[in-house]
């Protein structure tokens, strides 16, 4: 049987990316980034003929302290002077059951790709009731390791634990428009 694959771009007023990591051994940090656009090719019939393109600029990262900005965007971290853009590009979308997906792909962090796996949700369509458009939830979760992308840096606390974690928690919701009628 043949997809019926739709076109849908990610309204980036409604979807979010967060991540969390482990900070200074004792807490956790959690932030997102302010920004993200992308497409899907689509069928909720069929989702392993599906596909999904995302960019999120580095400089969109939710911070509210200059100094930490700036560091942010240093090459030893995000490095986003350099690697302006966080991108992922799936390779392979793996139905679980008809709402839950295993999307694999291409993370690039910092100018290192690295495949990934996001443990997706569908979480259902509906006609928006402003804009007339049918909309799809999403919801995604992941986890890599900072230094695969080459973020490297990190200090050693007076307790001996790092500064900075090196697994990072990722969590995406994303609401998707459709394009085409």
């Amino acid at each position: 049987m043949a997809a019926t694959l739709s076109t849908w771009t990610i309204d980036p007023v409604h979807s979010s990316v967060e991540f969390s990591l482990d900070y200074m051994g004792f807490s956790t940090y959690r932030t997102g980034f302010r920004a993200l656009e992308g497409s899907l090719e689509f069928d909720a019939t069929r989702p392993d003929a599906s596909s999904v393109t995302a960019a999120i600029p580095v400089a969109s990262v939710d911070v509210t302290n200059d100094r930490l900005m700036s560091r942010l965007m240093d090459p030893d971290l995000l490095g986003g002077k350099d690697h302006p853009t966080i991108t992922f590009k799936s390779t392979r979308v793996e139905a679980l059951d008809p709402a839950h997906w295993q999307v694999a792909g291409d993370l690039n962090i910092h100018g290192v790709a690295q495949p990934v796996v996001l443990d997706t949700r569908y979480l259902g369509q509906a006609k928006h009731p402003f804009s007339g458009k049918i909309a799809a939830g999403f919801r995604a979760e992941t986890a890599i390791d900072r230094r695969d992308f080459g973020v490297t840096w990190n200090a050693a606390m007076d307790t001996g634990a790092a500064y900075l974690g090196e697994r990072v928690q990722i969590s995406l919701a994303i609401l998707a428009v459709r394009q085409d009628p």
